[in-house]
């Protein structure tokens, strides 16, 4: 960049030297010639003016294409300033009103002006070694890492590496590659104290920093202007020039009219126009850009670290509603058989409707979809939905439908359903494709994930939970319990009779058993009780918050419903079983799993212990029984716990009899 000023002083004292000479010369030509040699003097004088007056016009334009240029070099760097503090998320204000802060400081402070032509420029330049640190770091949206800030700190240094390739006329490289130092010496790069920190990055350190306390950043929100200034006052003597700082406090005002005249203003919303781009600001196309390398960052870390296929779900259609004008957004997954698929998870509008919603493969543009394996585009969205639900459909002008494909194949498509525009273009479907295919690979992963915990938690003969799944609903019983200061019952169940089925109709009548009398035991819990099969011919339920008569009239509903099943075998035979019960309350009985089922196993073992006594009393010594049984019925009723009491001394009592 060349100064016009400097050019032209710099010809008029060349050429004011040259009159005196001149003069000189013609004084003593008239001393020694006299007369005739200003004759003959006349006509060259004139040629000399007239080239003159040619010199004085070219030298005019000389420096008005200078100044032409000078504004376009400044016109460029605002620019390349602005596509920066774009990619670090600033807005488009920063950049002018930091140079404002440090303009008018400068001023203040009594800068020359050469001085201030190097911070004019480094001040919109401070930042231009952002361009090598990634996106992902810049838009991060929470606390960077230590690493991080290292990573960030180099910007100093590359932005001042980039500017020594420019002949500037003026000191701007020292202002970038040191304007984040600190007074105290505590800064970087260099760590440079007090009055060795060049004065102009002195001056901008404390522009910049005011400027993006009051700007919104995507970690943070924007600080008022009075919490700006009293954070400013308090690094004065640490971190800021103290005198700076008070000459900034002193003229803030004045700096912000200014502002305020070059309609720069905060908020963002003041920014003044760029040249568009398909209707959007040059600005707006590298933000957007940015978001959307930083939401498929994101995605792909958050998918990657995710272990439950629903909160990665969610995330995948609020990730969409932030790139892509949708009202609804839905992600269907096939089910086994590849022949229709259900709404796993939806967003927006409608979403109780969609929940309920399934496509057959095929039918309707998500079903096409799932056919085809192809996206389909801006259909009527009419066709994925039925004749009942046609005053829904009018809400959306256009629909979307990509598939999910993996490594493996198809495992669903995702639809999205809009009335704010009346098409997507392009772009749209290029980040819904994008982001599907990073997506498809997550919810393959994340399946696999569920079906190998699904087998290592589920019995493979009943498809009730086995016992790693009892351990695990236990400890969730046990937290639950110490947190709502509440108990739960474990009840031991253990069928009687079952070998008898394996011999009489073999192992895999046996196993038909298992299963069916599992779905008895189910049936006749709560919906928040838990069974899982133990081994063997044994089951466990675990039941919050029944009392001791409530569990006891549970047990013996469960015995009578097995009791009464009838298993078809052979044709027209059938098999049955029967099942004792014991129960043991957590934490009276034990606190362990092992403890309560020890405690449940002898309660149980006891009941069906008495239960033979009761059989073999009925079949040998009916009369006595009866009369013995009659008197019993006639005593204090007791505890399921004395109940067993009772009925061993019962025993006792015939034995002593016969």
């Amino acid at each position: 960049m060349q100064d016009s000023g400097k050019i032209f002083k710099d010809s008029a004292l060349s050429l004011t030297a040259c009159g005196v000479i001149a003069f000189a010369a013609i004084a003593a030509g008239f001393l020694v010639f006299g007369l005739t040699f200003l004759l003959i003097l006349f006509p060259v004088a004139a040629c000399v003016a007239a080239a003159y007056k040619i010199h004085l016009t070219g030298l005019q334009k000389r420096s008005e294409l200078i100044e032409d240029a000078n504004r376009l070099n400044q016109t460029t760097v605002e620019v390349l300033a602005t596509a920066v503090d774009a990619r670090d998320k600033i807005g488009t204000g920063h950049v002018r009103r930091t140079q404002i802060y440090a303009l008018g400081l400068g001023r203040a402070a009594g800068m020359s002006q050469e001085s201030l032509d190097a911070l004019r420029l480094g001040s919109l330049l401070h930042d231009i070694g952002k361009l090598a640190i990634p996106d992902h770091i810049l838009s991060k949206p929470d606390s960077l890492t230590p690493a991080e800030i290292e990573k960030v700190k180099t910007h100093c240094t590359i932005g001042a590496s980039i500017l020594e390739e420019i002949e500037f006329p003026y000191p701007v490289v020292p202002i970038v590659r040191y304007h984040h130092e600190a007074w105290d010496g505590s800064g970087y790069p260099s760590g440079l104290k007090g009055n060795r920190i060049p004065l102009g990055a002195r001056i901008l350190s404390i522009a910049d920093t005011y400027d993006a306390l009051r700007s919104e950043r995507p970690f943070r929100k924007p600080m008022s202007r009075d919490e700006a200034r009293r954070h400013i006052s308090n690094l004065a003597g640490s971190r800021f020039d103290p005198d700076l700082v008070q000459h900034f406090l002193k003229n803030l005002t004045k700096f912000e009219v200014e502002i305020a005249a070059a309609d720069v203003d905060y908020p963002k919303e003041a920014v003044p126009q760029r040249r568009t781009i398909e209707g959007k600001t040059y600005v707006e196309r590298i933000q957007s850009a940015n978001r959307e390398v930083f939401t498929l960052f994101e995605l792909v870390r958050e998918f990657g670290e995710s272990d439950s296929l629903g909160a990665m779900l969610k995330l995948f259609v609020a990730k969409l509603g932030e790139l892509m004008p949708t009202d609804t957004c839905a992600v269907y997954l096939l089910h086994e058989g590849n022949e229709f698929a259900s709404v796993a998870e939806v967003s927006g509008q409608n979403a109780d409707i969609f929940l309920s919603k399934r496509v057959h493969v095929g039918e309707g543009a998500t079903g096409i979809v799932l056919k085809n394996l192809e996206p389909v585009v801006n259909v009527n969205p009419d066709l994925d939905f039925s004749i009942s639900q046609f005053d829904l459909v009018q809400e959306y002008q256009t629909m979307a439908s990509v598939p999910l494909i993996s490594e493996s194949g198809l495992v669903g498509a995702v639809s999205i359903y809009t009335s704010s525009i009346g098409e997507y273009d392009e772009e749209h479907i290029r980040i819904l494709t994008t982001i599907a295919d990073i997506a498809a690979r997550a919810i393959e992963k994340l399946q696999i994930h569920a079906r190998t915990r699904a087998h290592a938690l589920t019995d493979p003969m009943t498809g009730l939970p086995n016992a790693r799944s009892l351990q695990m609903q236990f400890e969730r019983e046990v937290a639950r319990a110490d947190r709502s200061n509440s108990n739960f019952q474990l009840i031991m169940l253990d069928l009687d009779g079952f070998k008898g089925v394996n011999d009489t109709f073999g192992h895999k009548a046996g196993d038909q058993m298992l299963r069916e009398v599992g779905e008895v035991i189910y049936s006749q819990l709560r919906d928040y009780d838990f069974l899982a099969r133990y081994g063997g011919d044994e089951f466990i339920a675990l039941v919050p918050d029944m009392a001791d008569a409530e569990v006891a009239e549970l047990c013996e509903r469960i015995e009578n419903a097995v009791r009464s099943f009838r298993l078809a075998v052979n044709g027209s035979g059938s098999a049955s079983v029967g099942v004792s019960a014991g129960a043991a309350a957590f934490p009276e009985k034990g606190e362990s799993l092992d403890q309560l089922v020890v405690a449940a196993d002898r309660a149980m073992y006891r009941r069906k212990s008495d239960r033979k006594n009761y059989d073999l009393m009925r079949e040998t010594q009916a009369p006595e029984f009866d009369d013995l049984q009659s008197a019993l019925s006639r005593m204090p009723t007791a505890s399921p716990g004395g109940l067993i009491v009772e009925l061993d001394e019962s025993a006792v009592l015939i034995d002593s009899v016969n």
